[in-house]
């Protein structure tokens, strides 16, 4: 009797050959398996999703909520805040400025009379004749207001207000805070002086452009 043969078969049954029967696994099992672990993967991240909401909207939702809040608050601080170089601080005022008032037009006393109205109208008033050769009939517009570098950005913008148009410019290496009025051909006065002072305020407080996009904080 083989040592294959099950015990009480009396030999009756016998396995031959060199192959042995192989036990395979159920894949019904596996499938079970596979269907089990799916489940609990799925059940954790519902209960997962679950606490965040909850935490969205209590605790969580209170911190989001005052971070915002927090953001809008510097958001609005920063808009207030003044463009670079609009500061009125930076801009001097009448009686800090001295002007020289030239003549570059064949009219005679023209110098002289806008120097006096200017004078009225708060500036210090420095020499008062006839314009440099090279500006002497040379100058066709209303005028050219002529500084140091530095006055570009003070003296020469605060001048600019009584005079319609003119023409901005600096000198290079000259010394000083003088700045000169030189009278072209197109000159017939000095700005009205109403608007005059409405454009030195304008220029002095410059508005802030309104936003055109409404934001919610």
């Amino acid at each position: 009797m083989s040592m294959l043969t099950p015990p009480g078969m009396g030999g009756q049954y016998r396995i031959t050959g060199d192959k042995y029967p192989r036990m395979r696994p159920r894949r019904r099992h596996a499938r079970l398996v596979l269907s089990a672990v799916a489940s609990v993967t799925a059940l954790g991240l519902v209960g997962w999703g679950t606490l965040q909401l909850i935490d969205v909207f209590t605790g969580g939702g209170k911190e989001a909520a005052a971070a915002g809040a927090t953001a809008c608050v510097k958001q609005a601080a920063a808009s207030a805040k003044p463009a670079a170089g609009t500061s009125a601080a930076v801009l001097p005022k009448p009686a800090q400025i001295t002007v020289n008032v030239f003549n570059a037009t064949t009219r005679t006393g023209l110098a002289k009379d806008t120097a006096d109205e200017l004078e009225k109208r708060g500036f210090k008033i420095g020499d008062v004749g006839n314009a440099p050769a090279k500006f002497d009939a040379k100058v066709k517009g209303t005028a050219v207001l002529l500084g140091p570098a530095a006055a570009l950005r003070t003296s020469l913008p605060v001048l600019a207000t009584q005079v319609t148009a003119p023409d901005q410019r600096t000198e290079a290496g000259r010394k000083g805070a003088t700045v000169d009025l030189i009278i072209g051909d197109a000159f017939k006065a000095l700005t009205p002086q109403a608007s005059a002072a409405k454009a030195l305020t304008a220029l002095s407080h410059p508005e802030q452009p309104a936003s055109t996009t409404k934001k919610h904080c």
